[in-house]
């Protein structure tokens, strides 16, 4: 309980205090979180309505690649864009490895298939009817889309605090294809693993305690959006 309290403690005083090497892990938690957040999106909601939406030859088998997906787990992920970015690897010529931008590209690979199955799981549970009724009014196939996409909107939300979820929480394929390089690629979780294994108990629960905060935060505030739109 005692290194529980102290790291509690810390953690305040860390926040309180504006730590610039903490504020850094956390500016580039958020930065690289939120660009895959982002790209997942784009991504994601596409395909999630074409799988929810048409029918096509390998839809099955793309469904459950998808699913598949949203198991995946990090540390394949890790290794899969670790070698494909190794310098001998195919991708090597960009050199993107131990940067902010192999992280990103990792944590997209991880959201992208939350975000796909849950945007077809949320299309998905629309009355049927609603689409040949749109269709009926004139409504050209984008237009179709769009308005399923906005009636499920709030399932959607959810998609993007799963997405969200899921990388801003990820260890495993940050810490391979980042480094864990100090002002470059450390962010919260790898920082929460090197300071535990350092023994450093009472940072370790700092920051994880500002990494759940940061956590709660962000979906405390796509919640309160979900639920305004739902009264």
């Amino acid at each position: 309980m005692e290194m529980i309290r102290a790291g509690f403690l810390e953690a305040l005083r860390l926040l309180f205090a504006l730590d610039p090497a903490v504020m850094e892990v956390v500016r580039l938690s958020l930065l690289v979180s939120g660009a895959a957040t982002f790209l997942s999106l784009l991504l994601g909601i596409p395909l999630g309505s074409v799988l929810a939406l048409s029918d096509f030859p390998g839809r099955k088998l793309l469904f459950s690649l998808v699913n598949t997906g949203m198991g995946l787990p990090p540390v394949v992920v890790g290794l899969i864009v670790s070698v494909l970015l190794w310098r001998s690897g195919p991708l090597g010529f960009i050199h993107l490895l131990y940067t902010p931008s192999a992280m990103v590209i990792a944590q997209v690979a991880i959201a992208f298939p939350i975000v796909a199955g849950l945007t077809a799981a949320a299309l998905g549970a629309l009355p049927p009817q609603l689409k040949l009724q749109l269709e009926a009014l004139g409504a050209d196939r984008f237009q179709v889309v769009l308005l399923l996409l906005r009636e499920a909107r709030l399932p959607l939300l959810a998609a993007v605090m799963a997405g969200f979820g899921g990388v801003i929480s990820e260890v495993g394929a940050s810490m391979m294809v980042g480094g864990n390089i100090l002002g470059q690629t450390r962010v919260l979780t790898t920082a929460t693993v090197m300071e535990t294994s350092k023994g450093n108990f009472e940072a370790a629960i700092a920051l994880g305690l500002i990494l759940l905060l940061l956590s709660f935060s962000v979906n405390l505030a796509l919640t309160l959006i979900q639920q305004k739109k739902r009264i």
